[in-house]
């Protein structure tokens, strides 16, 4: 065979590894929706059409399954992510973050809601998580940066507070423990952004 056929064969060996682990993420991620939280690697295969082998040959371990799901998970919302403009007057940018942020942590939710069982137990998933949270604080730094700058010394604490509110555990309260629908959540998150940013401002 010439080196052509061998790049050819090697290529399409590496699709097909390329296809079938995104079948299996893709079936972790339907199990999860449909309300499954601790699917096992056994449901998770038989889902994807896949043998057990092939999962087990693909991801060394359920933690590099952990590892694939949360980088899939993450251009799932870079693919629904549309940048707030950072000159619009606050109210404005308040608005459209929110109702950005409550779509994308709809998004995220099952994966999000399977995850707090076993973060205790999976690295993986506790460093998923610590990335999901840089990546939101770096963009209320960035679409707030006026109005922390205003709050001068309670920068930080402003800050960490619109954090909770604007990621997961603020999210959950509201729709998994207050039962709000999504629209009652991301008014009670509008609310809560506001008077945090409002609060730091000078009059």
């Amino acid at each position: 065979m010439n080196d052509a056929g061998v790049r050819q064969r090697v290529d399409g060996r590496t699709l097909r590894a390329e296809r079938t682990r995104q079948a299996i993420t893709d079936a972790h991620f339907a199990l999860l929706e449909e309300g499954d939280l601790r699917p096992t690697a056994e449901r998770i295969a038989e889902r994807a059409g896949v043998s057990l082998r092939a999962l087990w040959t693909n991801f060394k371990d359920m933690e590099g399954l952990f590892a694939a799901a949360g980088e899939r998970l993450m251009q799932r919302q870079r693919a629904e992510f549309r940048p707030v403009p950072t000159g619009l007057a606050l109210p404005e940018r308040v608005e459209l973050y929110c109702a950005q942020r409550a779509r994308l942590l709809e998004l995220i939710a099952p994966a999000a809601r399977a995850a707090r069982i076993r973060e205790p137990f999976s690295a993986q998933l506790r460093k998923n998580r610590a990335w999901y949270l840089e990546i939101a604080r770096e963009e209320i730094e960035t679409l707030f940066a006026p109005e922390l700058a205003a709050a001068g010394p309670g920068r930080r604490e402003i800050l960490d507070a619109l954090t909770v509110a604007a990621t997961f555990a603020g999210w959950s309260m509201w729709r998994d423990e207050l039962h709000l629908d999504v629209a009652g959540a991301t008014a009670v998150m509008r609310r809560t952004v506001t008077a945090l940013l409002s609060a730091g401002t000078p009059t």
